[in-house]
């Protein structure tokens, strides 16, 4: 996939952990499972814990803000495992 050939590298607004390793990641409600590299898992799971924050009540216009700029990164970068895992 073209998109998996090209260097990644998290946004400057970024300030989730950024991982050492990758890993698998399942999708809860699929089952589904995708490889993710430490940038893409770290991405991921900013906003997994974006949308816990926003089903919990906490509706800060940031948080909001920043998982729409996290979900348009994972399209851009990784769409196969956008589709997979996020959509």
């Amino acid at each position: 996939m073209e998109t998996k050939n090209k260097k990644q590298e998290l946004p400057k607004w970024f300030s989730g952990q950024v991982y050492p390793h990758g890993e698998t990641v399942t999708n809860p409600f699929s089952g589904e499972i995708y490889y993710l590299n430490n940038l893409e898992l770290s991405m991921y799971d900013f906003i997994i814990g974006s949308n816990h924050l926003l089903e919990r009540g906490f509706t800060s216009s940031k948080v909001v803000t920043e998982m729409q700029k996290g979900l348009n990164w994972f399209r851009k970068n990784n769409v196969e495992a956008y589709f997979i895992l996020l959509d």
